[in-house]
């Protein structure tokens, strides 16, 4: 699962006028939003006036302080749940939960993910079972029980945060690649059954997002090479994003906000790429 170095966020303004809260009443599960890009989601549909909820493994106490802060911070109603990405009977209870505390789901966020890399001949089976579960598995079982209470209701917001690995392949990333390219897929598909229903399906497609995925390989790199860190990270970016910038989980944050919009209401069924030029080569 995504998890951040430090907190992606910082504190918005309580209160304000409804126009600074364009999802007020709107109900939203982020999963995999104890830290990082989730985390930052999670704190641009708050922010907006959006009820929440998070998910994801971690420290329990670092957990609560975490869903305190933001409902604190914005003023909404903020919840967690523990269930487990790769069990779709959680991932349904997950849905009841929000139904029963909060009334309904309105959008929900598939952010949980997991990686690891190694030469397809030499890819562990469970590896590729367990990122399967993860990335591909959980935002159908995600979406499957959640579209019946958006149909109810005549809205909603499906993101499913891909990646650019969803439209490009990198190299000992078979699993991770073949999940986010079904991703991308899946996203199409719900499009095109829910077109006329008032719900929308979109994939953010990120490049490089300083998370401790993105970290792992940066060392990995570092050891492999007897290269810095510094150095290695150098070499990251400029090998596939021509920014050679990160994307911010605020960046993420922005966007998701704008596809949960009245303005994004006719965007559905694609991929919205922010990745500093990665896939224009």
């Amino acid at each position: 699962m995504t998890r951040s170095l430090s907190k992606p966020r910082s504190k918005p303004r309580r209160g304000g006028t409804s126009a600074a809260k364009p999802l007020k009443g709107k109900v939203a599960v982020v999963t995999g939003s104890t830290s990082g890009i989730g985390l930052g989601i999670a704190n641009a549909l708050a922010a907006a006036g959006c009820k929440v909820v998070l998910n994801g493994f971690g420290d329990a106490a670092a957990i609560e302080n975490t869903r305190a802060e933001l409902a604190r911070d914005t003023g909404v109603k903020v919840l967690y749940h523990g269930a487990d990405m790769s069990q779709p009977e959680q991932i349904r209870a997950l849905i009841g939960f929000c139904v029963g505390k909060l009334g309904g789901v309105d959008i929900i966020i598939n952010n949980a993910g997991i990686q690891h890399t190694a030469p397809t001949e030499a890819f562990p089976d469970d590896k590729w079972n367990a990122i399967m579960a993860i990335n591909l598995h959980a935002p159908f079982h995600m979406i499957k029980a959640a579209l019946p209470v958006m149909r109810e209701r005549g809205w909603g917001r499906i993101i499913n945060i891909a990646s650019v690995h969803g439209l490009v392949a990198s190299t000992e990333k078979i699993a991770y690649v073949t999940a986010k390219h079904g991703v991308v897929g899946m996203t199409k598909v719900v499009a095109l059954e829910c077109a006329e229903s008032g719900i929308t399906c979109n994939a953010i497609c990120p490049g490089w997002v300083r998370t401790p995925l993105v970290e792992a390989q940066i060392a990995a790199m570092a050891q492999k090479k007897g290269i810095t860190i510094e150095q290695a990270t150098g070499e990251l970016l400029a090998e596939k994003q021509p920014s050679k910038r990160f994307t911010e989980v605020e960046h993420l944050g922005a966007l998701a906000l704008f596809l949960c919009s009245d303005a994004a209401a006719n965007i559905t069924g694609t991929t919205q790429v922010i990745d500093g030029a990665w896939t224009a080569r």
